[in-house]
């Protein structure tokens, strides 16, 4: 299957300090691949620079020009509108009409639960609801390629479950979309990913399975991964 999205030979500099060195990553439609890693491991750089938001200082990027991306970030932005109006903006700055946008809003409010919020503002909503409606402004987008930074880390243990909920519904079966998710939470990954790249220090020190990585022989072929994974490092 062809790639999405491929990295070869990857760098990322901010100020002249590289914090990723010789990324090789391809991302192909269907697979969901969970980013995990130690604090300042690079998790959020390397989304970035598969998102295309930052570009490598060395190496290169490529991306299937027809494959739309969407990313939801840790914290959601909400814009001081109303709800319906806020996920209406994204598709209709891609180029839809108005009447067009409006109806993906629809949509995808109802896809999340919340239809009966779409006149409140935006701003008011609860932490848990803020993010529903960033995952319906994402959907709304219908892109191939879906990007996530830690996307319940904030969130109560309720809350949490309802984002994991809509994401296995929106990420399971025929015409899903990549998934790419940085998270800390590795119960989380065995939930949802079917691939895990362990960074450490700018650097993929695994890119696994989901099954080979938390039940295959870790400890003797990938030992820092290994301790990560039992605690050891942070």
């Amino acid at each position: 299957m062809s790639a999405l999205i491929t990295l070869q030979q990857a760098g990322l500099a901010y100020e002249g300090h590289q914090v990723l060195h010789d990324i090789d990553v391809a991302i192909t439609a269907g697979e969901r691949v969970a980013l995990i890693g130690p604090n300042g491991c690079g998790k959020s750089s390397l989304l970035r620079l598969i998102h295309g938001l930052v570009s490598p200082c060395v190496g290169r990027r490529w991306a299937d020009p027809e494959a739309r991306q969407a990313m939801l970030f840790q914290r959601p932005h909400m814009l001081n509108t109303n709800t319906l109006w806020h996920i209406a903006l994204g598709p209709w700055l891609a180029g839809r009409s108005w009447e067009e946008s409006r109806h993906l809003a629809l949509l995808a409010l109802r896809r999340v639960g919340l239809e009966g919020v779409a006149r409140q503002s935006a701003r008011t909503l609860s932490g848990g609801q803020q993010q529903r409606v960033a995952l319906a402004q994402v959907w709304a987008l219908q892109p191939r390629v879906l990007l996530l930074d830690e996307p319940t880390s904030s969130l109560d243990p309720r809350a949490k479950q309802d984002i994991e909920h809509l994401l296995h519904q929106w990420v399971e079966g025929a015409g899903a979309p990549a998934l790419v998710f940085a998270s800390h939470n590795l119960g989380q990954v065995k939930r949802l990913a079917t691939r895990v790249i362990y960074l450490e220090s700018g650097r993929i020190g695994a890119d696994l399975p989901v099954r080979d990585f938390f039940d295959g022989p870790l400890e003797q072929t990938h030992p820092a991964a290994h301790a990560f994974v039992r605690g050891e490092t942070t």
